[in-house]
């Protein structure tokens, strides 16, 4: 939202308001949420050189499962520490 001025932003800040008056949604829940998802993020374990990244958890992406199916060592995609 930093990246929008003036009215544009106006628009979308009215627009968030109301949809969240329209489900009931406070300010306090969304802060919560933010919250969490920040404490919930992990870091990146695997990027390519395309930029795509995984963090380890549940199934591989299929950028990463294309190419050890290729015959790429998962490691090569390992992130240094």
């Amino acid at each position: 939202m930093e990246q929008l001025e003036g009215e544009a932003r106006e628009r979308l800040i009215r627009w968030l308001r109301r949809r969240m008056d329209e489900y009931g949604i406070t300010v306090e829940a969304v802060a919560e949420s933010i919250s969490a998802d920040k404490q919930a993020e992990r870091p990146i374990l695997y990027r390519d050189a395309m930029g795509n990244t995984w963090d380890g958890y549940g199934d591989p992406p299929d950028w990463l499962r294309r190419a050890v199916a290729a015959g790429q060592q998962m490691d090569f995609y390992r992130c240094e520490s």
